[in-house]
């Protein structure tokens, strides 16, 4: 069995003052930290879910995947800043060091938060404060691990949810029909 290794979330939020709905997941995977950014896992479903959502090509740079996150009002986090992990797994997860998401609120218009699956809800619902709790939506997570959520209907949940935030650019043809 993979030992436990303390881990610090390695990247920086992605937002920008016109973020309006801020994505959080649960801490990045090894994979992801192995690539640099969040959701890189090469079979996590997030960046084609995303893209198909907001109508684009699915980004492969961290640049380009920056760039529709900023395009779509969209900011993206983790609740947690640190804990101990074995590998990528969530439910091996303790003693956790919730990160602070005040700057993001502060900083942008933030209407609604997502959380990508129940770990990340579950350290979100603990740890963050009431006024934040009201903003919140929990998501199926785009994980390769949820097996019960296809790809169309991760688009078709996950559209309906960023849809019904107003944004400022149009999200038509949200491709979650």
């Amino acid at each position: 069995m993979t030992e436990y290794e303390q881990v610090s979330q390695p990247f920086a939020p992605v937002y920008d003052k016109d973020s309006r709905i801020l994505i959080l997941g649960s801490l990045p995977s090894v994979k992801s930290r192995e690539q640099g950014f969040y959701y890189g896992h090469a079979r996590n479903r997030f960046w084609p879910m995303l893209a198909a959502v907001c109508g684009e090509e699915v980004p492969g740079s961290i640049p380009e995947k920056k760039a529709l996150l900023l395009r779509h009002g969209l900011a993206v986090y983790d609740v947690i800043e640190s804990c101990e992990i074995r590998g990528s797994s969530d439910s091996s997860i303790r003693n956790v060091k919730a990160a602070d998401i005040r700057a993001i609120m502060d900083a942008s218009r933030i209407e609604k938060i997502l959380v990508n699956g129940r770990t990340a809800a579950k350290y979100f619902k603990v740890y963050q404060p009431a006024a934040y709790q009201q903003m919140l939506i929990e998501l199926p997570s785009t994980s390769p691990a949820n097996a019960a959520f296809s790809l169309e209907k991760l688009v078709q949940i996950w559209g309906s949810a960023i849809s019904s935030i107003s944004s400022p650019t149009p999200f038509s043809e949200l491709g979650a029909q």
